[in-house]
């Protein structure tokens, strides 16, 4: 009598049994032709630089299938164009609804990885040690081209992210390498999509530096990124051609006075962007609340994104088509401005319902006819010294762009390579520093970063900060605290201290309120006169700036206050009435406490 699972479980072990015989091969062979640890993660890149690009082109290949399958033979039944409004034009509504449907079974069979947005990937690659599954190349790849080639407002450029730092996360887990050098594999696979998906090298490096390593800039991970980046971009142009993803007119400033409205410009977009956070966080919020099952949360989002496009066709997709015709000065200013707020909507509905789909291009695009409108206005107020409208839109997609992603480097660079235009940088520096500066003001987080910031986790801070903000004070502190009243004498103090094992003590009155702190050190300090031992209370040597935690605060709030000013303990307190004494917390508790807490996150299975 057969058994599957028995003879399942028997594959996986000589499969494991074989990579771990195959990892001990290549590190021996390594060893011996003495190839060095620099060397190694150089061929890791280019390695994975092939693939990124290979996993774009599948991508993209995956988007026009879906485009060709719904939109355009949908098109072709209904008759439906974009610049009409007869009849037809109401089967826009169906394409992303359609798209939401055949989500259905990936969502059934694969319903975590939908949660698996661009926030947990972060979270993951930064703090939980960047395993992915690799699973999610073609999860996340194929949702994601049903959502973009349906007509959903989202683009291409995080899902190809997470598809390539995903690749990287595969050979990491596959060589048994961890730490720093896992992010550097992350960062190299992220780099290659990215730069593959704009054919810009540089782009991709900064990208992968200033938002998934979080400008953690060494040497060594910077030139296996840079290698990994170009080999993806060298993958891409065989492929495609060495074609930019925009077409764009030839970029010059008519007058140096200029500059000053690039300087409003981004003053604009960066109150935009921030605009931008705030709505898709409540959109995002809204879905959440809902009482509803999780498919069919995406098959309303679908139905309302289908609605705003119906009133708005050029929202459909990553708008990569409608851009190009913007910068080139096709649209008058009133459509472009109302655009503004239509792609906004459609993109945090399509998103913030659950399915999957990148920021940046909806960034671009909204960038774009955020820059046209306000060059029109510039246009028709100063028309013998301003740019045409295009080459505000152009300078407006890296802005916005930079300002939503909090990633300044990434939108200059992305601009200069896509235009390769010396004289687009002042401006580009000029509107994307004081955009991405305005949006930081009104707005801590960039989009990808707030959800983790509102659930209490701060990616810059590192996973050790992050751990103690998970322990609570209560499941620490020391319930039964050694407690002196303030009224007690120094010799009896003495003879107290003799005995006792702790260096810190609260004090208190009669009526059991906390008065202050009192040390050894601060006993030490004073050296008392014999005849003084009995004269002198407690209460007079205490430190009355007492500093407190209350049983629901955070061990990193703790480890704040008591490195502050240099105690021992901490005393616990009621949060109701601070002079109620609850316990006391020691830094010797919380040192044992996170180690324990990174133990069991290192050993989940112990």
């Amino acid at each position: 009598m057969h058994h599957p699972g028995r003879q399942r479980r028997l594959i996986r072990a000589i499969f494991y049994k074989l990579l771990k015989k195959s990892r001990f091969i290549l590190f021996r062979s390594l060893a011996r032709l003495r190839v060095r640890e620099n060397t190694f993660m150089a061929i890791l890149a280019v390695i994975i630089g092939v693939i990124a690009g290979l996993c774009n082109y599948a991508f993209r290949s995956s988007i026009d299938f879906f485009t060709w399958l719904i939109i355009d033979n949908g098109s072709e039944l209904t008759g439906f164009a974009p610049e009409s409004w007869d009849l037809p034009r109401l089967s826009v509504i169906a394409f992303p609804l359609i798209g939401a449907l055949l989500m259905g079974p990936l969502y059934l069979l694969f319903r975590e990885d939908f949660s698996f947005g661009f926030p947990k990937f972060l979270e993951t690659v930064n703090l939980r040690g960047g395993r992915l599954k690799p699973r999610q190349i073609f999860t996340r790849g194929i949702a994601s081209a049903i959502t973009i080639g349906s007509g959903g407002s989202a683009g291409q450029e995080t899902p190809i992210a997470q598809i390539g730092g995903t690749v990287g996360s595969f050979f990491g887990q596959l060589l048994k390498i961890s730490g720093d050098r896992m992010k550097i594999l992350i960062g190299c696979g992220v780099a290659g999509g990215i730069a593959a998906t704009f054919n810009a090298p540089l782009a991709g490096v900064f990208f992968a530096h200033e938002v998934v390593l979080l400008s953690a800039f060494e040497l060594t991970s910077f030139t296996s990124i840079v290698i990994s980046s170009g080999i993806a971009t060298i993958v891409s142009r065989a492929l495609y051609g060495n074609i930019p993803v925009f077409t764009v007119p030839s970029y010059q400033i008519s007058h140096p006075a200029e500059l000053v409205l690039y300087a409003i410009l981004g003053l604009v977009l960066g109150l935009l962007a921030a605009t931008f956070i705030t709505l898709f966080r409540r959109v995002k919020n809204f879905f959440a609340q809902l009482t509803l099952h999780p498919f069919s949360k995406l098959l309303l989002g679908g139905l309302i994104t289908g609605v705003i496009a119906f009133f708005f066709p050029q929202v459909l997709g990553n708008g990569y088509g409608f851009v190009e015709k913007v910068i080139t000065d096709h649209y008058g200013w009133l459509l472009l401005t109302l655009l503004i707020a239509g792609k906004m909507l459609a993109t945090s509905v399509t998103i913030g319902c659950g399915l999957p789909g990148g920021l940046n291009a909806p960034s671009l695009f909204i960038g774009a006819v955020a820059g046209g409108s306000f060059g029109f206005l510039a246009n028709s107020l100063f028309p013998a010294h301003v740019s045409t409208p295009g080459e505000y839109a152009l300078v407006g997609m890296g802005a916005f762009m930079a300002a939503v992603i909090n990633a300044p480097m990434t939108g200059i660079f992305f601009l200069f390579e896509i235009t390769n235009s010396y004289q687009i940088i002042i401006p580009i520096m000029i509107s994307c520093v004081i955009g991405t500066s305005i949006a930081r003001h009104h707005r801590k987080d960039g989009i990808f970063t707030f959800e983790l910031t509102e659930a209490g986790i701060e990616l810059r801070e590192g996973k050790e900060q992050n751990l103690l903000k998970e322990l609570k004070v209560r499941y620490v502190m020391s319930s039964a605290p050694v407690i002196l009243p303030e009224s007690m004498s120094l010799r009896q103090f003495a003879g107290f201290i003799s005995t006792s094992r702790h260096a810190s003590f609260p004090l208190v009155n009669f009526r059991q309120e906390l008065t202050g702190m009192i040390s050894i050190h601060d006993f030490l300090e004073i050296l008392p006169e014999e005849e003084l031992l009995d004269l002198v209370v407690l209460k007079e040597l205490a430190d009355t700036d007492i500093v407190t935690v209350t049983p629901g605060d955070s061990l990193a709030l703790a480890m704040d206050r008591i490195s502050l000013r240099d105690f021992e303990i901490l005393p616990v307190v009621d949060a109701r009435d601070r002079k109620k004494v609850l316990g006391v917390l020691s830094r010797h508790d919380m040192i044992s406490a996170y180690n324990k807490a990174m133990m069991a996150k290192s050993l989940p299975g112990l």
